[in-house]
């Protein structure tokens, strides 16, 4: 059964697990054996979801280093460049043209 979630301006999104493995970039997998299919660190159960909540309030790339030493400096720089580039992508001009 998909999950729901409300998100601020009252709609409702739904997220579905993977149901395969998923590679996303060179440290990010969403495997059906891992953490309910959720996005996570590859070879690790820490959700990325996670790590980007905690520097969302202000923490360091250096304390989560402490806090989750299975984790590496390249693989959280990685998440937040992912989240960026999904976030921005669909607001950014397409063919050189400004919208």
């Amino acid at each position: 059964m998909p999950q729901t979630k409300t998100l601020g301006n009252g709609t409702v999104r739904r997220r579905r697990p993977a149901k395969q493995r998923v590679e996303v970039g060179q440290y990010l997998v969403a495997d059906p054996e891992v953490y309910h299919g959720e996005l996570t660190f590859k070879g690790t159960r820490i959700p990325v979801k996670t790590v980007l909540t905690f520097l969302g309030m202000g923490e360091s790339i250096d304390v989560l280093l402490e806090d989750y030493p299975s984790l590496s400096r390249e693989a959280i720089e990685e998440s937040v460049r992912l989240a960026k580039e999904a976030l921005v992508a669909p607001f950014e001009p397409r063919n050189g043209r400004k919208r």
